[in-house]
């Protein structure tokens, strides 16, 4: 299966919405579209996880990196996710300490840094 990505703006945040694998093969397209938003200076960034159907470690990897990204220039980068599989992913690697992790778009966009 391969990635689907698409942007929008909503306010000051940057809704990057994923659909498909985030694995070793799709990580890469991923990576380079956090990377694009923050050189173009989109620092509060909100990853719309709700048509993930896979994700593996590359991709754990691809959004702590943009987390890092985004921290660099005082931003944050929060997840859209309500699927169990993908939950528990966050919840074995202990990540959901360090993302918010919202139910839908909306929260996500209207929670305060």
């Amino acid at each position: 299966m391969d990635l689907s990505l698409s942007t929008e703006t909503m306010g000051d945040r940057t809704i990057v919405r994923v659909g498909g694998e985030i694995d070793v093969y799709t990580a890469p397209k991923l990576r380079e579209q956090l990377v694009e938003l923050v050189n173009d200076g989109s620092f509060h960034l909100v990853v719309d996880m709700e048509g993930v159907d896979f994700l593996d470690s590359t991709g754990l990897g691809v959004l702590v990196g943009g987390l890092k990204r985004v921290r660099a220039h005082e931003g944050s980068l929060r997840l859209v996710c309500n699927q169990e599989r993908i939950l528990k992913i966050f919840r074995i690697t202990v990540l959901t300490k360090v993302f918010p992790i919202h139910t839908s778009v909306e929260e996500a966009v209207a929670a305060t840094d």
